[in-house]
């Protein structure tokens, strides 16, 4: 009687450490791809929104099996840090990749840089507790914001 919630809880914890490591290795994908528009580099390798995306997945270490189907980027320039003004892709629900641009910017621009991964789960309890996308799916974001080197 008391195996069943057990095992339940316990795989729900395991699963959560998962989604934890997951946020962690998305965070780390963003901004060190994120630097290679910064440094001119993706300009230089003519990146698009396609280029971009996989450019973060092959970042992903164990993730990036599924990532092409599973993330959406969005990068554009903004007018000043303090209020960037930019669309929300997330819809009733569901994410819609018409809302989301891909624009490196030049040299001095001031970049914003999101990217949204959506995550299978496995445990009702967990999928129940967590904001999601769709039933049973959890939807993390990475953001980062910087101002372009001066490349040349």
């Amino acid at each position: 009687m008391v195996a069943i919630p057990f095992f339940l809880m316990i795989f729900s914890i395991l699963e959560l450490g998962v989604v934890f490591v997951l946020d962690s290795v998305l965070e780390t994908a963003t901004m060190e791809s994120g630097r290679l528009i910064r440094t001119g580099q993706a300009k230089e390798q003519n990146f698009d929104k396609e280029k971009f995306r996989t450019q973060v997945c092959d970042k992903m270490v164990v993730f990036k099996s599924d990532c092409a189907n599973r993330m959406t980027v969005d990068v554009r320039v903004i007018p000043k840090f303090s209020s960037p003004n930019v669309p929300d892709p997330i819809t009733n629900n569901a994410m819609d990749p018409s809302k989301t641009t891909y624009d490196g910017g030049q040299a001095g621009s001031l970049i914003l840089v999101r990217v949204w991964y959506t995550h299978p789960l496995v445990t009702p309890l967990l999928s129940q507790a967590v904001s999601r996308v769709g039933p049973g799916k959890v939807l993390m974001t990475a953001t980062t914001a910087f101002r372009n080197e001066p490349w040349q």
